[in-house]
């Protein structure tokens, strides 16, 4: 059975529970990317023969002249768990997402649900591995969150509060934007990516930050921005969303004391887990910077049907993202600004 809009009506306990636990599929979030990027959303739902809602799945539907007609849950979001209250209202809804990319005729259909016994069962499904995801359990107890990161890390952090790097919540919209140069930086000349646009961080701040569920740390050095940081909230879990630094300013480590403060805040304010966000296998330093910093690895399996495709299923080792990244860096960041904000849309 498929719903067409968000399940409103009773819905099963567990399925509640577990919608509470990522911002990703609340109707605030499917709104965002949906009104600025102009995709259709299609939350796909189970229910039991009493009516009450037992899986839930949300689905976007893209259509892009350059990359092609797809399904996607979700786009710009890395981890996008399967709800379901059984097995047979995972299959159902797994069911339903597959009869409608063949109604759509789409390309593909991927489901970033990380780890899912029901989908790595099923023969119809690919499963791509190229992330894991990294978590670290926090405590209220100070020292043994100290204790809890790399030693490595601990003369990172001291090292930059010995050469003045300061780290604060920013309180003001306009904020944003000492974040969006750092990311476009970032993205443009370290990673050799479009960066998002500038009205996507704003409308983050719009929708979200009133209510608490999206933060922005930012660390100076002498009155500098050098580095910035956006974390979701939800439930018990602060997540690193965005991060990005001037690469000129790395040796006064200011990403690690920015991590650490906005851990320790998160440790103080009732948080439980700190989810440093998605890796991809490919990339052994920024595995290794997770590890130091205490983290479990956990892997982040993304399933297609009928076969893996798209961007999110290309390795960081292809040739193709080799090409793309290495063309990318040598744009001028004012021609890869306005650029990288038109083609983000087709990327999702």
């Amino acid at each position: 059975m498929t719903a067409t809009g968000f399940p409103h009506a009773s819905v099963d306990a567990h399925v509640a529970q577990e919608m509470t636990q990522t911002l990703y599929y609340t109707p605030a979030w499917l709104d965002l990317i949906t009104e600025l990027y102009g995709y259709s959303a299609i939350p796909l739902t189970s229910t039991n023969a009493s009516g009450r809602v037992t899986g839930y799945l949300p689905l976007c539907f893209i259509q892009s002249p350059m990359t092609g007609r797809r399904l996607v849950s979700l786009p710009f979001s890395d981890h996008c768990p399967l709800l379901a209250a059984d097995e047979a209202s995972a299959d159902d809804l797994v069911e339903q997402a597959i009869r409608l990319a063949q109604e759509t005729r789409v390309t593909y259909l991927e489901l970033r649900t990380g780890v899912n016994d029901v989908l790595a069962r099923r023969s119809d499904l690919v499963a791509s591995d190229l992330y894991v995801r990294w978590l670290k359990p926090l405590t209220p107890d100070s020292d043994a969150l100290w204790r809890s990161v790399d030693g490595s890390v601990r003369r990172a952090i001291k090292k930059a509060e010995r050469l003045g790097v300061h780290v604060r919540m920013a309180q003001d919209r306009a904020e944003m934007e000492h974040f969006y140069q750092l990311h476009l930086l970032t993205r443009s000349k370290k990673l050799g990516m479009p960066a998002q646009p500038r009205r996507y961080f704003f409308a983050l701040w719009d929708t979200f930050a009133p209510s608490g569920a999206v933060h922005l740390w930012l660390a100076e050095q002498q009155g500098v921005v050098v580095a910035g940081s956006i974390f979701l909230t939800s439930g018990t879990t602060l997540q690193l969303a965005y991060n990005a630094s001037d690469e000129s300013y790395l040796h006064a480590r200011p990403v690690n004391l920015l991590l650490w403060m906005a851990m320790r805040w998160a440790s103080a304010n009732g948080y439980d887990m700190f989810d440093i966000g998605r890796t991809a296998r490919d990339n052994p330093g920024l595995m290794r910077f997770k590890r130091h910093m205490g983290a479990i690895m956990e892997p982040l399996p993304y399933y297609y049907y009928p076969r893996t495709a798209g961007l999110a299923a290309t390795s960081e080792r292809s040739w193709q993202y080799r090409l793309l990244t290495r063309g990318w860096r040598r744009l001028p960041l004012q021609v890869a600004a306005p650029l990288g904000g038109s083609l983000y849309k087709h990327l999702g």
